[in-house]
C-alpha cells in the first residue's frame, strides 16, 4: 500500500538564510500514529507547516493520498486536520459555532451529529454554548483538536497537542488518539513529552538540524537501542571501584553507596552473574539489587547527541 503522507528530498531555506529542512524525506503509512520528536528549532514546524501548505518549500515534493500539496492543494488539505501549537482562537465566539464554522470552511455539508460526538469525544459538550475566553488553557487547546477534527480528515497533524495540559486531561487524549487510529486516521504528533511519544506511537522520528536522524517501528528501537541498568546498594559505601571489578565498567554512585552496571538484554550473556560472583569474591556485601530499563528519553538524547 502507497504511503499517505510521502515526503521527497524537502528543503526550506527562509529570507534570512537560515536553513530549517535539508533534504528530508519520510513516509507516513496509513492508519499509524508517528511521533516526530526534536529539540527546538529542529525543523518539526517548517516540516509540518509546509505538508498542510501553510509554508512554501525551497525543494522537493510532498503527497497527501496521492495529491501533491502544491499542485492539488483543495485535495489535500481537505484531508489533513492540524493542531497548532499556538493557542489561536474566537475569545467571543463558542465552542459550537467554532467547530461547526472550521467544518464548513473545508467545504463540509453541516453534520451537527459529527459535531457533537466531537465535542463529547474530546470532553467538551458541557462547554457547547461557553465562549472561548471563558475557558482554561487545556480546554482551549481541546477546542483546537475539535477544530481539527470537524471535517473528518484522513490526517491529523498534532503539534505540541498537550503543551499546558494537565496530566489527566493529557491521558484522556491519548484515549481520543487511539480512537482516532483505530478508526483509520493517520495521527503525526510532535511532543516535548517523550513518555507521550512512548506510550502512544507506533514508530519514532528523529530529526534535528534540518536533517531526520533516525525512523523506526518504536518497539524496534527499544530494543535495539535501549539498555538495561543493574542498581546494586551496598552495606557498606566504596571509595572507589575495587580493581578486582575493574572489566565490568562499574560507576559507584551516590556518594559510594550504588554500584551501577549497564548491559544489553539482546546480548547472550548479560555479564550478571560473573559481576555477582566478583563482588561476592571481593566481599563486598550487598544491601539490595534493582534494574531499570533505558525509556525512549534515554534513546532520544542519544540519537541527538550522536547526531551533532
Amino acid at each position: 500500500m502507497a504511503p499517505i503522507v510521502s515526503v521527497s528530498n524537502l528543503s526550506k531555506t527562509y529570507a534570512s538564510g537560515f536553513t530549517a529542512l535539508k533534504g528530508v524525506s519520510l513516509d507516513i503509512e496509513q492508519g499509524e500514529i508517528l511521533a516526530l520528536l526534536g529539540p527546538n528549532g529542529a525543523g518539526k514546524t517548517t516540516m509540518i507547516s509546509i505538508i498542510c501548505g501553510i509554508v512554501n518549500a525551497s525543494g522537493g515534493e510532498v503527497t497527501v493520498g496521492g495529491h501533491d500539496v502544491v499542485r492539488d492543494f483543495r485535495q489535500t488539505r481537505a484531508m489533513i486536520g492540524l493542531v497548532p501549537q499556538e493557542l489561536t482562537t474566537d475569545a467571543f465566539e463558542t465552542v459550537w459555532n467554532t467547530v461547526s464554522f472550521s467544518r464548513g470552511l473545508h467545504g463540509k455539508k453541516p453534520d451537527p451529529a459529527h459535531i457533537e460526538k466531537v465535542l463529547k469525544d474530546l470532553s467538551l459538550w458541557d462547554k457547547k454554548d461557553n465562549m472561548l475566553r471563558e475557558l482554561s488553557g487545556g480546554m482551549k487547546r481541546r477546542v483546537l483538536i475539535a477544530k481539527a477534527l470537524s471535517h473528518e480528515p484522513r490526517v491529523l497533524f498534532l503539534d505540541e497537542p498537550t503543551a499546558g495540559v494537565d496530566v489527566t486531561l493529557r491521558k484522556s487524549m491519548w484515549d481520543v488518539v487511539r480512537e482516532l487510529r483505530a478508526s483509520g486516521v493517520t495521527i503525526i504528533l510532535t511532543t516535548h513529552y517523550i513518555e507521550e511519544a512512548e506510550e502512544i506511537a507506533d514508530r519514532i522520528a528523529v530529526i534535528n538540524g534540518g536533517e531526520i536522524l533516525l525512523v523506526e517501528e518504536k518497539a524496534a528501537l527499544m530494543t535495539k537501542l535501549g539498555r538495561k541498568q543493574l542498581r546494586v546498594d551496598l552495606a557498606q559505601p566504596l571509595d572507589r571501584v575495587p580493581e578486582i571489578l575493574s572489566s565490568y565498567d562499574l560507576t559507584l554512585e551516590g556518594d559510594g553507596q550504588c554500584l551501577i552496571f549497564d548491559y544489553d538484554t539482546s546480548a547472550g550473556r548479560t555479564g550478571i552473574t560473573a559481576l555477582l560472583a566478583a563482588l561476592a569474591e571481593a566481599g563486598i556485601r550487598l544491601k539490595d539489587i534493582s534494574t531499570r530499563q533505558s525509556s525512549l528519553e534515554d534513546i532520544f538524547v542519544e540519537i541527538v547527541e550522536a547526531g551533532r
